[in-house]
């Protein structure tokens, strides 16, 4: 698992001071880049290589608010490793290890030129399956 610490700045927040719903995403890809970028594989490192994970499908179950200036974590694991496709189980938590919310992401991974989906390379996949 990858855990990345993210603070909430006003710029996330709606004119409540909650976060807004969509900025979760932005928190889940962070979560997701990192834990790649953990394992070794930046995401221009990728590209370079014409490949690039992009989202398929994603759910998200918001459980509390997530307010201004808070400190949370994104937890992210692999739930599942397909030929061609990830699905990400991401949490995010504030500092009293409470849940904010619950997201699964599919990911296809795809061939940059040609937009079409790609199997996973195979030292990817080594690395993937070593991060379970």
């Amino acid at each position: 698992m990858s855990v990345l610490a993210v603070r909430v700045y006003y710029e996330d927040t709606d004119a409540g001071g909650v976060v807004y719903h969509a900025n979760h995403i932005k928190y889940f890809e962070r979560g997701r880049t990192e834990w790649l970028r953990e394992l070794g594989y930046d995401q221009d490192v990728l590209m370079k290589q014409d490949l690039c994970f992009v989202v398929r499908s994603l759910n998200i179950d918001y459980k509390l608010p997530a307010l201004f200036n808070q400190m949370l974590s994104v937890e992210t694991t692999i739930n599942k490793m397909k030929r061609a496709s990830l699905v990400f189980e991401q949490t995010i938590r504030n500092a009293d290890q409470q849940v904010i919310a619950q997201g699964t992401v599919t990911v296809a991974c795809v061939t940059l030129s040609s937009m079409k989906a790609t199997a996973i390379p195979e030292t990817l996949k080594e690395d993937l399956l070593g991060a379970l």
